[in-house]
């Protein structure tokens, strides 16, 4: 028997905007957290048992995982738009295509991705100076992670098709069960069978496939325009033209962020193994304050999606305000609370002091001023809402991407220290909030301007 969704929906088209949005956020913001808890299990994990090698190996691929996955994963933000415009337009074939094209995005996706991430991650992880003693590991662990790309893309895909209809709150629930099969598969491949980085990245891949095969299983078992048929999976030129639209800027943007930190973290291992250890660490626990503000992100594009498709105009001012000082309440709040216990929460992590050190100086820049990181990516899910993906994607590149290309080359070199390296990120926050606020205004009168 199919699940009835409507329990799980929520009316994004009606009514007040925030207690809705932050209805909607807080499974997802929920859910984000618990994700990033069972991966913090890899780094805890081997940070205790194997070393800060090993640590610093877990760490150092990340930024190169992302710059790989990052276009399909701007595609699934595609996949969100497009399905929340036809569900709030009230279309079930359009909403059915764009929901069968989707998954067949994300499969393609996931194999093309885990072939090039297998084959190319000692040459990649080489060109990125990562240190002698780490390459090896963070190899190993890089290509058996890659094996769970299709996995990953299609509970990906399947979650923002989710989402796109208001359901944050069965995401929620696979990820915890995956999540808990990951730390307990955490704990037996490398305390049981000291299989090192090399066990943690197999169970990453093990839970990835549980979250995925019940992400699939919910949309097969559910009713209605967002109902999955295997058989009916295929790509749709028209659905793949419109998702491609919002979600190639989307991804090429987020490929060159992941540039840029690429190159931050280049720099980074030019520091040596504590100075990646104390970034990797640090980089853990601010993720918890990062996806606390995607979930506004999250929320600002689909809400902003459905009320483009219903033509509520009206209602993008509201969503604008509300999201806008929903992310800046949750940045600097929980900003506050990580520079107060910066150490006690390192420390779960490490117990070398010189890496705790080296964790609380990239901290000490990050945490206070996080805030405009959530306002800049929240005002690009407003524009993307919308449907207007190429506009935040150029001014995205030049401030955030460009600007810190230009600060390591210019800027950094004057003071070459690790605290100088991590100014860059609140500059170029700062001055990418402010166009974007701008490229907002100036979408909204042209193309809603009853808005």
């Amino acid at each position: 028997m199919r699940l009835r969704d409507k329990h799980y929906e929520i009316d994004m088209l009606n009514g007040p905007v925030m207690p809705r949005l932050l209805s909607f956020a807080l499974p997802l913001m929920l859910s984000s957290m618990l994700q990033l808890t069972f991966n913090a299990a890899d780094v805890i994990v081997v940070g205790r048992f194997e070393g800060d090698a090993a640590l610093a190996a877990v760490g150092a691929p990340g930024a190169l995982i992302n710059l790989l996955i990052n276009l399909f994963l701007g595609l699934s933000v595609g996949a969100n738009v497009v399905v929340a415009q036809c569900y709030g337009a009230g279309s079930f074939k359009d909403t059915s295509d764009a929901v069968h094209t989707s998954i067949a995005l994300s499969l393609l996706g996931g194999v093309g991705v885990g072939i090039l991430g297998f084959f190319m991650s000692g040459t990649f992880l080489g060109m990125m100076n990562t240190p002698g003693e780490v390459l090896p590991l963070a190899t190993a662990y890089m290509r058996i992670y890659f094996l769970g790309m299709p996995a990953n893309l299609l509970y990906n895909f399947g979650a923002a098709i989710l989402r796109a209809v208001g359901d944050t709150r069965r995401p929620l629930t696979y990820l915890t069960i995956s999540g808990v099969v990951n730390v307990a598969l955490n704990l037996v491949f490398v305390i049981v069978f000291r299989m090192g980085v090399s066990g943690v990245a197999l169970a990453t891949i093990i839970s990835q496939a549980i979250s995925a095969a019940l992400v699939t299983l919910c949309l097969i078992r559910t009713e209605g325009p967002i109902h999955l048929d295997p058989r009916k999976v295929r790509l749709d030129g028209k659905k793949v033209w419109q998702i491609a639209k919002v979600g190639l800027p989307a991804g090429l943007q987020g490929m060159v962020f992941s540039i840029s930190n690429v190159l931050i973290q280049s720099t980074v291992n030019s520091f040596g193994k504590v100075a990646v250890a104390g970034n990797t660490t640090a980089s853990n626990i601010e993720g918890y304050i990062y996806v606390a503000m995607n979930s506004i992100y999250q929320a600002a594009i689909t809400f902003t999606g459905q009320n483009v498709g219903a033509r509520k105009y009206d209602r993008i001012a509201r969503v604008a305000r509300d999201s806008l000082l929903a992310v800046a309440g949750i940045g600097l709040v929980m900003g506050a609370f990580l520079m107060l216990f910066k150490r006690t929460l390192f420390g779960i992590y490490t117990g070398d002091d010189a890496v705790i050190a080296a964790a609380a100086l990239r901290t000490n820049v990050i945490a206070p001023t996080y805030f405009l990181c959530g306002m800049m990516d929240t005002t690009v899910g407003l524009l993307r809402g919308m449907g207007s993906s190429v506009t935040p994607m150029v001014v995205s590149i030049l401030g955030a991407c460009v600007l810190r290309v230009v600060w390591i080359l210019t800027i950094f070199p004057l003071d070459p220290t690790l605290t100088m390296l991590y100014i860059s990120y609140p500059v170029s926050w700062f001055i990418t909030f402010s166009a974007h606020i701008a490229c907002y205004f100036f979408v909204k009168k042209k193309k809603y301007p009853t808005a």
